[in-house]
C-alpha cells in the first residue's frame, strides 16, 4: 500500500453528505417491509390476486406495499401477517438488521485478546457489528500500553485498520515505513501489510484501533 501524508491545506471533496436528510431515508422502512411481504408471499406460492382475496386489500394497495411506495398501518400489517401466517415483527427483520447500533459506556468495554496480543497490551472491545446490510464487520478497540508492555514483531490480518492516538507516543510500523504517533494523530492503512507498535516512546499510551473486514473473511 502506497504511503500518503495528507497536507492540511489539501481539500478532499467527498460525494456523500453525512448530514443528509433526503426523502430516500424516509422510505427505507417501507422498502424493507415491502421486500419482506413480497418474499413471504412468493415463498408460499401465493399470487398478489390471491393475497388480495385473503386480506381484502386491493391489488393496487398490495403492489404499493411490496414496492415500498406507501406506509402501511399496523392494522394492515397485522392483516398481512395473519394471511401469510408469519409474526408481525418478521416484516421489520431486514430493517432492524441493517440499523444496528452499539452503545458502550465509559469503562464498560470488554477486555479481550486478539490473535497476536502480547504481554501488557490491553485490548478493550468497544462494540461489534457483524450481520448488517453493508456486508462489513467492524471491530473498534481501545488499546492501552504501559511500561509492562512488550514490543513485538509486526503482525498481519485482513481488512482496513484506522488508528487514532489518544495519549502517549509510539513509533508504529506499517510495512517498510515507521510513523511517530502522538495524541490527535491518525493512521489509516491496509492491514494485510505487516504492522504494529515498534517503539513505545511515551507511556502510558492509548489509542483507538478500528478494524473493518468483509463478513466472509
Amino acid at each position: 500500500m502506497k504511503t500518503t501524508e495528507q497536507s492540511s491545506d489539501v481539500v478532499v471533496r467527498l460525494t456523500q453528505n453525512p448530514h443528509s436528510t433526503s426523502s430516500k431515508r424516509e422510505k427505507v422502512l417501507e422498502v424493507a417491509i415491502g421486500r419482506e411481504v413480497r418474499g413471504f408471499r412468493k415463498s408460499q406460492g401465493t399470487t398478489v390476486a390471491e393475497l388480495s382475496e385473503m386480506t381484502g386489500l386491493s391489488i393496487g394497495m398490495l403492489s404499493k406495499i411490496e414496492n415500498g411506495n406507501t406506509s402501511p398501518s399496523l392494522q394492515t400489517l397485522q392483516t398481512l401477517a395473519n394471511a401469510l401466517s408469519v409474526p408481525l415483527t418478521s416484516f421489520f427483520r431486514q430493517y432492524e438488521e441493517s440499523r444496528e447500533a452499539v452503545h458502550t459506556k465509559a469503562g464498560e468495554g470488554v477486555e479481550t485478546e486478539r490473535e497476536g496480543t502480547r504481554a501488557g497490551h490491553q485490548y478493550n472491545l468497544l462494540g461489534h457489528i457483524g450481520s448488517n446490510a453493508s456486508g462489513v464487520i467492524v471491530e473498534p478497540y481501545l488499546i492501552e500500553l504501559t511500561t509492562e508492555s512488550d514490543t513485538f514483531e509486526t503482525f498481519q490480518h485482513g481488512g482496513i485498520e484506522t488508528i487514532y492516538m489518544l495519549e502517549g507516543e509510539v513509533d508504529y510500523r506499517h510495512g517498510n515505513d515507521v510513523f511517530t504517533l502522538r495524541p490527535g494523530d491518525t493512521l489509516f492503512f491496509d492491514a494485510d501489510a505487516p504492522h504494529g507498535p515498534e517503539k513505545l516512546t511515551v507511556l502510558p499510551a492509548r489509542y483507538l484501533s478500528i478494524i473493518s473486514y468483509p463478513q466472509n473473511s
